[in-house]
């Protein structure tokens, strides 16, 4: 079957790039990685497992406020500080 699909270029140059690396066509490509989405969508729905806690090795509390960029450089040696978002 025949489609017209929009295609980011930056995503569309990799296509390309990949189907010629592989020797295969770019519709391959797509049709491959569509059925790898579906079939994994079908499995994980299929096959609920439950996921195990997250390791604690001081009792769970956060040592760091993610949130806080300046404290973040700052502790990861950054010379300069990380840009607050939306500034």
């Amino acid at each position: 079957m025949k489609t017209t699909l929009n295609i980011d270029d930056t995503v569309m140059r990799r296509l390309k790039e990949e189907a010629a690396r592989r020797n295969t066509t770019m519709s391959a490509l797509v049709e491959a990685g569509l059925r790898l989405i579906l079939v994994g969508e079908q499995a994980s729905s299929a096959h609920v497992r439950e996921l195990r806690p997250l390791t604690s090795w001081d009792g769970g509390e956060p040592r760091v406020d993610v949130a806080d960029h300046a404290l973040l450089s700052a502790l990861m040696g950054d010379d300069e500080p990380s840009p607050q978002p939306g500034a």
